[in-house]
Parts: structure tokens; sequence; C-alpha cells
């Protein structure tokens, strides 16, 4: 088994970066375990009232609620972080190794005849970004000639009586 030699000080920060963030994340995870269990585990087997909750065991869900939302707020913006770190750290290391340089183009000589172009050449994309189509997917084509059909030329048959209608109208004069 080969040891893990530390060589600069830079290779130990970031040993040490590391380690601080997987004990971080280790930590705020599993209190967000135990308070997904215990709340599982209160409204599983813990008896309550038929039509409401205790007064204690709303309080204590509104705080439990809170923190869930603090802790997985906390963890997502943790792991962007790292996520966008990492990705920031590619993309430089691809840019500083990798330097392709472009070049002009070059206008045809005068004398040369005119060519005509069949089809235009596939747009290049930076050397650093993800070819994100990778299986080439098409969006299909809209249809235009959709139109919506006629309105209704029925009258409406979900109105009240006139005597109930006129009776909520003088309730709501009066109130």
């Amino acid at each position: 088994m080969k040891s893990f030699e530390i060589k600069s000080v830079e290779e130990l920060v970031k040993l040490i970066q590391v380690i601080v963030w997987g004990i971080v994340v280790f930590v705020l995870m599993m209190v967000l375990g135990g308070i997904v269990a215990t709340m599982l585990y209160s409204v599983t087997f813990v008896t309550q009232p038929i039509k409401s909750m205790a007064p204690i065991d709303m309080a204590y869900t509104k705080m439990l609620n809170d923190i869930v939302l603090i802790l997985a707020s906390s963890v997502t913006t943790i792991v962007s972080m790292f996520a966008v770190n990492k990705g920031i750290q590619s993309a430089a290391e691809k840019m500083s190794l990798d330097p392709k340089p472009t070049t002009p183009p070059t206008a045809p000589p005068a004398a040369s005849a005119p060519t005509e172009v069949t089809s235009s050449p596939k747009p290049q994309a930076h050397p650093v970004a993800p070819d994100w189509n990778w299986m080439g997917y098409k969006n299909p084509e809209l249809d235009e000639s959709w139109t919506p059909g006629p309105p209704p030329e029925t009258p409406a048959n979900h109105l009240e009586d006139d005597s109930v209608r006129e009776a909520i109208a003088q309730a709501r004069k009066e109130a």
C-alpha cells in the first residue's frame, strides 16, 4: 500500500480543506437524517387527536420544519460551492494546458472561381464547454395550424335560482 505524502503547504491546505468539508457535510447530513427520522416516528407511531394536532406538537413540528429547511439549504450550498470550485479548476486547467490559438480566416484568392457551399459547417464549441446535446436531440416542429374551437352557444346551466341569487345579493348588501 502506498503511503500518502504531503510535499507542499498547498497540498496540506487542500487536504485540511477536504477533511473539514467532509466533516461539515457529514455532521449536517446526520442532523438532517435524525430530524427526518424523528419526524417520521412522531407522525407514524405517536397517536394524535382526530381533527387537529396538539399545540405542543404543532410548535415542535414548525420548529423542526424550519431547521430542516435551513440544513437542506446549507447542505445544498456547501455541495454546490464545492462542485463549482471543482468545475472552475477543471476549466482553468484545460484552458491553460490545451490552448488552441484561434487564427482569423483567410480570404480566398481573388483569381479563383466562386464555389457554391452546399452545407454550412457545424459551429465549433469552446474546447472547455461540454456538448450538452450529445444524443443529437432535436425539438419537434410546432403545429402552427391548430386553432381553438368556437365558444359555447348554450347558456350556462350552473346558475342558482333567481330567488337564491337575490337572497345572496341582499346578504352581501347588508354586510
